[in-house]
């Protein structure tokens, strides 16, 4: 399908941005209705989407693509990874975009924290430390270190738990412990419903400079029975729509960095980008209107740093 003449052209950097963020939200793509809203031909969303595919990030399937997420659902398949599942893709998304200078992570078990390995962006000078059988597969098929803990393994969650496991973690020290969470709340902090999971958290906790938290609306305000972590260890809460706002101040209020993973803002801030840069390409020289926008990107493989490719 031809592109529309006299649109905004969108770099690639920011196409490939834009279908995963798709792919978060709905779960599947059109290539077709993809290639009308990026004006592009449906060749240039096939080749995003090739590229995309070899970095394990999406499945090319006929007619679109869906996120490659075989490994991690079908191995840890429970009732809670059919809860909140768009969220949770956000909140992975958003998480993984914070974090994609990291050198050294900690991920922790838990269906929110296989959405982040989702999307976290491949790089052979990356190291992962997990007791998650599901994100050590996931990430162990992709150019990243993965160091899976080992220990006793929970059938729910398919995750190395026990005195192995926690004695592993000290052996590492990681730049920023990643982890999901059974409820997040000022009073209690982090909290998980078994003692075991959140055994092996506090020793990647101890062993970590900073803590992101990931917990969807649903657990913002929600006490379990083991504690973790209290609120103040918390350096970064990712969240969804539809947290408690109040609770949410509270966290502001004691220092702790607070964002709410919202595809709709996400799209409108995306669409302010293009249009800000097709009015750069009328008043810059070519030289310059070919110089890469700010770089926060979700894809670091979609480009090496600096550079861009227009749309074909």
């Amino acid at each position: 399908m031809a592109a529309r003449r006299g649109a905004a052209r969108v770099f690639a950097v920011d196409r490939r941005r834009r279908i995963l963020q798709r792919v978060a939200e709905e779960q599947t793509i059109k290539i077709g209705e993809l290639a009308l809203e990026l004006n592009v031909s449906e060749m240039t969303i096939r080749r995003d989407i090739s590229r995309l595919e070899n970095d394990g990030f999406l499945r090319h399937t006929y007619g679109g693509a869906t996120a490659h997420i075989t490994k991690s659902i079908e191995l840890a398949f429970n009732a809670r990874a059919l809860e909140h599942t768009a969220e949770k893709r956000l909140i992975g998304m958003h998480a993984a975009e914070l974090l994609a200078r990291s050198s050294v992570l900690f991920v922790g078990a838990g269906t929110t924290a296989e959405q982040f390995s989702l999307f976290l962006s491949p790089r052979p000078d990356l190291q992962v430390i997990t007791p998650s059988l599901p994100v050590a597969s996931l990430l162990g098929s992709r150019p990243v270190s993965v160091v899976a803990l080992g220990g006793a393994v929970r059938e729910e969650e398919l995750a190395c738990v026990g005195p192995i496991a926690t004695a592993s973690v000290g052996r590492y020290r990681t730049d920023v412990a990643v982890i999901g969470a059974a409820g997040v709340s000022a009073r209690f902090g982090v909290t998980e419903l078994d003692d075991d999971i959140a055994e092996v958290n506090r020793a990647a906790i101890e062993h970590s400079a900073r803590l992101v938290v990931l917990a969807d609306g649903s657990k913002i305000g929600v006490d379990a029975s083991a504690i973790v972590a209290p609120a103040r260890a918390i350096s970064t809460l990712v969240t969804s729509t539809g947290a408690d706002q109040a609770e949410l101040d509270r966290f502001r209020a004691s220092g702790v960095e607070v964002v709410v993973a919202d595809g709709s803002r996400s799209r409108a801030r995306q669409q302010r980008g293009a249009s800000r840069t097709s009015v750069r390409q009328q008043r810059e020289p070519p030289a310059r209107a070919t110089a890469a926008p700010p770089a926060q990107r979700l894809v670091q493989a979609a480009q090496p740093a600096g550079e861009q490719e227009a749309s074909q």
